[in-house]
């Protein structure tokens, strides 16, 4: 194996079995035409797998089915990445996981800063849908789902039940992310966060 191959290996294996990359994880180890071919090469050894265009995995492996498809998180993730936007839950899924409606969005889908777009991998579509809310950067998922969840709801339909729901659900670190990332808001919103902090330490 080339050194290439055998420094992209240690970062695959370094991140565990289910990662979902693309050739722009390594680009801090040389040309992007020297990458592009070590990744051709594990591919071919089958070490990695090849799923989509740019696109590659290192998958799980289970006894009885082989290579599993890669989590749909995981290959949005990397898609984000590979065009250099940032990833938040999209509306409904943030509800489900903030345990505020128990419907569970049938499709994976994600809000992200970038383009609406659906991507195909390994037999799984994802779709990013381009958010007109602001997607913080040094959040956590919860705290960006927070504000996409407001979003879908839209400023008339926050009332002080849903306040004081988002507060008893969120941790300090996420509503400390949300009153930082006011000045990223619109104003409206940026006072519903307020009220959150309020409430969440009331």
């Amino acid at each position: 194996m080339s050194a290439m191959a055998d420094k992209i290996m240690k970062r695959v294996r370094a991140k565990g079995r289910g990662w979902v990359f693309t050739p722009k994880h390594f680009i801090d180890f040389g040309t992007r035409g020297s990458v592009d071919m070590a990744l051709s090469r594990l591919t071919q050894n089958g070490e990695i797998r090849r799923i989509g265009r740019g696109l590659y995995d290192y998958p799980q492996l289970h006894d009885k089915l082989g290579a599993l498809t890669p989590d749909a998180e995981m290959i949005a993730q990397a898609v984000s990445t590979q065009s250099g936007d940032r990833l938040a839950p999209s509306a409904a899924a943030a509800a489900n996981k903030l345990g505020l409606s128990t419907q569970v969005p049938a499709r994976a889908s994600y809000a992200t800063t970038g383009r609406t777009r659906v991507r195909q991998a390994a037999g799984r579509s994802v779709t990013l849908k381009h958010s007109r809310a602001p997607v913080l950067g040094n959040a956590s998922e919860a705290a960006n789902g927070v504000v996409q969840f407001l979003a879908g709801l839209g400023r008339d339909k926050v009332d002080a039940d849903a306040i004081s729901q988002l507060a008893a659900r969120l941790d300090d670190k996420d509503v400390q992310a949300l009153i930082k990332g006011r000045a990223q808001m619109p104003g409206w919103m940026g006072d519903v966060v307020l009220k959150i902090g309020a409430a969440h330490h009331g």
